[in-house]
């Protein structure tokens, strides 16, 4: 058994193996591990092809390893016989960085590996496995009256920890306490060659609890936002805050989303906020939120409010008006502040108002932030649209005083575009928020009418897919997205912005300057010398060597 190189090889140089090497490679991981951890399903492999947005070649197997230990063994024997590994943390990504053209590899599941191992009080750090949720972590914190500094996405349901150290993971928390980046202390990762990577104080020959991180050259910095082209993530030391004590929340809609993004920016830079983000018009004129999810919000409300004056206070303010108060054609300003005490959260709130109101901000119901925060990891069905559409975002990170630039410039190239757009059914809005770096993010999100992935059967409930009708395939729409995609990737490298959740969509490597460029290629050949560990993102060489 081994590699048939010669004119035995794939698209784009990629090494293939004869089928009965594969079959005997396959036989002896299931032998080693088990058939519940080496998946051929012609279906699974298939749905394995794609994310939210991406489709791909579907993997020749997909390993589930139970712990780290048989990972560790099977990479090396995987990576022995030439093939690649593909590291997939909860799937929900779109920007394909799972996704390949091209060539075969094993794709590696780390949804067995999802326990929470350490919840640590006195040291106030949580350690756990890669494969466990934003929302899983959220909830294991709470009994202890914890919670992480920045808590999850979105999509936090599914997301995993492993996914978001590879990717950025941002949003809950952010505009106070950045991303996963800022409060992960160190990482266990396995390499190419099944060796375990510990970074942080772990690294230390003698034991010790890792909370320090800058122990010399930021060995974890290294390991993260890489897209697993370094390595696979099973193990992370994250450091956790107390809940704060009060919780309150505040919405302004404004006619123009110059005067929005400047009351953010402004509220950002004073560092009153916990989650600050803008959303179009576009993505608010419809939007229903359920009772269920009203009602979440005012339990949420009575718990997070201190005490019964303040839950009494925001229930008045919900029970006066829903989303319908959020004039129609405006853009929304959505704002959660969190503080110790009373007096704190009054202050904050105040001057969040006395900017936005500066700004020509008008105060509405803060029933957005209200129910997100509630529930923070409803579900997953947002990976469709409303009717069932489908989306696509993309997004830019820039300094606060380069924000209007940057939405001016988005702007212009959609105006270009509208008729077209029209034409064929595509939509777009906005998404804009805070992060404590400080930055301003920026996303563009096309929607469009078209037949849905494997992942959007699979991630969302059977009881929202049976009140949707799956639409008619839409090639022409789907083009299009894909041409304006390109232009806003475009759009965003000349504004120097930089984005998360980069994998095979953003330029990277070949716009990097050629000394961290230079770097970057002699540590991905220090540690993945043969090109083997998810060929392809950032920008790294498709092919094995």
């Amino acid at each position: 058994m081994g590699v048939h190189r010669g004119d035995r090889r794939g698209e784009r140089g990629q090494a293939c193996m004869t089928q009965p090497d594969r079959v005997l490679l396959i036989a002896s991981l299931r032998q080693r591990y088990g058939n519940e951890a080496v998946l051929t399903d012609p279906v699974r492999l298939a749905a394995a092809s794609h994310d939210v947005y991406a489709s791909g070649v579907a993997p020749i197997a997909i390993l589930v390893p139970k712990d780290a230990a048989d990972l560790g063994v099977a990479i090396a024997e995987i990576t022995a016989h030439g093939l690649a590994v593909v590291p997939r943390g909860g799937g929900l990504s779109y920007t394909a960085g799972y996704v390949r053209q091209a060539g075969e590899a094993v794709l590696v599941d780390l949804s067995r590996l999802d326990r929470i191992l350490v919840i640590d009080p006195v040291n106030m750090t949580v350690t756990v496995e890669a494969g466990a949720t934003w929302k899983a972590i959220h909830a294991a914190l709470a009994e202890y009256d914890l919670r992480l500094p920045f808590f999850g996405t979105f999509s936090g349901a599914g997301a995993t920890v492993g996914g978001g150290l590879s990717h950025g993971a941002l949003f809950f928390g952010s505009a106070r306490y950045g991303t996963v980046a800022d409060i992960v202390l160190s990482m266990d990762v396995v390499l190419a060659d099944g060796s375990t990577m510990r970074t942080g104080q772990a690294a230390l020959q003698a034991p010790c609890h890792p909370v320090f991180r800058g122990l010399g050259p930021d060995l974890t910095g290294l390991f993260l936002h890489d897209g697993g082209a370094f390595g696979i993530k099973t193990k992370a030391h994250l450091r956790v805050i107390r809940r704060p004590a009060h919780t309150g929340y505040a919405s302004f809609a404004f006619r123009r989303i110059v005067d929005a993004v400047d009351a953010l920016c402004a509220i950002q830079r004073e560092g009153l906020i916990e989650d600050g983000y803008i959303m179009d018009p576009g993505a608010t004129d419809h939007l229903d939120v359920d009772a269920a999810a009203v009602a979440r919000s005012v339990r949420a409300v009575s718990r997070n409010s201190g005490g019964v004056l303040g839950a009494a206070k925001s229930l008045l303010a919900m029970s006066r008006g829903g989303l319908d108060v959020i004039p129609q054609g405006h853009f929304s300003l959505h704002l959660v502040c969190a503080e110790r005490t009373r007096s704190g959260l009054n202050e904050a709130l105040a001057n969040c108002a006395r900017i936005a109101h500066s700004h020509d901000g008008r105060r509405v119901a803060p029933t957005i932030p209200m129910v997100a925060r509630a529930d923070p990891f409803p579900g997953l069905n947002g990976v469709l649209g409303p009717g069932g559409g489908r989306w696509a975002a993309l997004n830019a990170k820039v300094a606060l005083g380069e924000a209007h630039r940057v939405v001016a410039a988005f702007d212009q190239m959609i105006a270009a575009m509208t008729s077209e757009m029209k034409r064929h059914g595509v939509r777009v809005t906005r998404l804009a928020s805070a992060l404590s770096t400080p930055c301003f993010s920026f996303e563009g999100v096309f929607h469009w009418s078209d037949s849905w992935l494997p992942l959007h059967r699979s991630a969302a409930d059977a009881a929202a897919l049976a009140r949707l009708d799956e639409p008619a395939p839409n090639p022409a729409a789907r083009e299009l997205v894909a041409r304006l995609r390109a232009m806003t990737v475009d759009l965003f490298r000349a504004h120097g912005a930089a984005s998360n959740q980069i994998g095979r969509t953003y330029p990277f490597m070949p716009v990097l300057r050629d000394e961290p460029a230079d770097l970057l290629r002699a540590i991905k050949l220090a540690v993945d010398p043969h090109n083997l560990m998810n060929p392809g993102v950032l920008g790294f060489p498709c092919s094995s060597r």
